[in-house]
C-alpha cells in the first residue's frame, strides 16, 4: 500500500476500518431535515473506495457517507 492510497482524516492521521472519529464542523445530512452536530462521536466507521469518504451511522442517521475533511480521530 502506497502513502497515496492512505485514508486520512482533517489533521492527517491514519484511519482505519473500525476507527472512532469526532465530527469538526456541523453538518447538515442531505435530504433530511436534520443536523450532526459539531464534537459528535463517530465508532465504527467503514472505509470506502473513495480516499476522501468514509461510511458510518449515527443515532440520527443510518448509512451515511461522510467526507474526511470534517472529522478527525477521537
Amino acid at each position: 500500500m502506497s502513502d497515496e492510497d492512505i485514508t486520512r482524516d482533517s489533521n492527517g492521521a491514519e484511519l482505519k476500518d473500525g476507527d472512532s472519529v469526532t465530527l469538526i464542523k456541523d453538518l447538515k445530512v442531505k435530504g433530511s431535515s436534520e443536523t450532526i452536530k459539531r464534537g459528535t462521536l463517530v465508532k465504527n466507521i467503514r472505509l470506502t473506495a473513495k480516499l476522501d469518504e468514509i461510511e458510518c451511522s449515527t443515532k440520527q442517521v443510518k448509512g451515511l457517507v461522510l467526507r474526511t475533511e470534517f472529522l478527525k480521530k477521537a
